[in-house]
């Protein structure tokens, strides 16, 4: 068996027993005003190697306006151009309105905005 199957098999395993709500219950917990990353996410759960996991999870939230998805972007503070729920302007539409400082290249600062669950 290969290593990335191994990988594959964990990951898998890591979701059947509660990843995404494991996920879905971090994301609840960023406040309003900052973001955090897929990365960050995957790490709190106990999933470090599982950021595109948390994406898929976030792209399948149940709960559109009760899980705040838009909160997560990428590492170098790129918002998601596959935002599940209007697309990349409605994910900075919705991080301006409660305050979040958006560039023209549609990029967050981490270091004034970010959240590492703390």
């Amino acid at each position: 068996m290969t290593a990335a199957v191994k990988r594959n098999k964990r990951d898998v395993l890591k979701m059947e027993s509660g990843f995404f709500e494991k996920v879905y219950k971090f994301v609840k917990s960023i406040p309003e005003g900052k973001v955090t990353t897929y990365g960050c996410v995957a790490r709190a759960v106990g999933a470090p190697k599982c950021s595109r996991q948390v994406g898929w999870a976030l792209h399948v939230n149940p709960e559109q306006g009760v899980i705040p998805c838009h909160r997560v972007i990428f590492a170098d503070g790129r918002l998601s151009y596959g935002f599940a729920f209007g697309g990349i302007e409605a994910q900075k539409a919705m991080l301006e309105a409660e305050g979040v400082e958006v560039s023209a290249e549609n990029k967050v600062d981490l270091k004034k905005y970010g959240w590492g669950g703390e």
